[in-house]
């Protein structure tokens, strides 16, 4: 990469126009102003790929936020807990988003911030996810298998075994061979590939459709989103620089969310800043993400809004 252009990522990631991964017309910000609230809330789950918003506290700090808190939420459970006014950032899979807005939660996405992090895993013997049909799976995420199935031609409602069982560990039991395959999100592929347990079937990070729109994006609660439109847009820039920062320095990254308690394994940390193309966030489109989920879950029936809904329910959002 040359100088010219690294140094013109920096200076985008610093302007308005750089951190617009804005996936709706943006709010009328003009001149951006003072921060209409100094206080800042982010959850905090045990998922390593959401690290720009746990490195960020420093770049928020410096974006004038005085009092930075991050709040522990269950996995996939981020969209109703900011919906309560429990949190008011978050970053997550964009269609547990859609989902939570299909459901009437009353939040927002503001921007992309990364692509790429869930790995389905499978035996050896198991070449295609055509070939799971009548197999025992599991997921981090079913929605997103769910996707995975339908695209190739199977029910999942029908195809597959589905593990569900909260008592036990999906993971551990596709690593002792009780079940054919497993999607994951770090550090769970991490884990299975340090472990040498089954193949890759998918990954989101370079098959396509998948890799081709952002998997993680980053939603507010609307209310927060709409009163303090300088500080959705400061607390924005700043997790996008944090973006960039996972990227450039993944040894240091990898070792803050040790220090801070966010992970516990360094080395599965760093394979995880290594894996996920934190800096492609501005060669994607936020809107197009958008609508590519919600069209694939309104086919199949797990929202009943259809995509034109979603986009035109936040752009208006997003004006108000």
């Amino acid at each position: 990469m040359s100088m010219v252009q690294t140094r013109r990522g920096f200076l985008t990631t610093l302007s308005l126009a750089g951190a617009a991964g804005l996936a709706f017309p943006p709010l009328s910000l003009g001149a951006e102003g003072t921060l209409e609230t100094t206080t800042v809330r982010i959850h905090k789950a045990p998922v390593i790929c959401i690290a720009p918003q746990y490195v960020s506290e420093e770049l928020l700090r410096a974006e004038g936020f005085t009092d930075v808190r991050y709040v522990e939420v269950p996995v996939n459970t981020e969209g109703p807990s900011m919906g309560r006014g429990e949190a008011d950032f978050s970053m997550s899979f964009v269609a547990e988003f859609i989902q939570d807005i299909d459901a009437g939660a009353p939040i927002v996405l503001v921007a992309g911030v990364h692509v790429g992090c869930f790995e389905l895993f499978a035996r050896q013997d198991i070449h295609r996810i055509g070939e799971l049909k009548g197999k025992r799976v599991a997921a981090d995420d079913p929605a997103l298998l769910t996707l995975m199935a339908s695209q190739v031609g199977l029910d999942p409602g029908n195809d597959f075994h589905w593990v569900t069982d909260p008592s036990v560990n999906p993971l551990e039991l596709f690593a002792q061979g009780q079940i054919d395959a497993f999607l994951g999100f770090p550090p769970h592929p991490q884990e299975l590939g340090a472990r040498h347990v089954g193949h890759v079937l998918v990954s989101t990070a370079v098959d396509r459709p998948w890799s081709q729109y952002f998997c993680c994006m980053l939603a507010g609660n609307r209310e927060y989103v709409r009163d303090h439109p300088v500080a959705t847009k400061r607390a924005l820039r700043a997790i996008l620089k944090a973006a960039d920062l996972c990227a450039k320095e993944p040894k240091r990254v990898a070792q803050m969310l040790v220090d801070r308690g966010y992970t516990t394994r360094y080395d599965y940390a760093l394979q995880t800043l290594s894996d996920v193309p934190y800096d492609q966030w501005r060669e994607y489109d936020p809107e197009d993400t958008v609508r590519f989920y919600a069209l694939r879950l309104h086919e199949n029936g797990r929202i009943k809004s259809i995509p034109q809904k979603i986009c035109r329910e936040h752009r208006l959002a997003l004006l108000q």
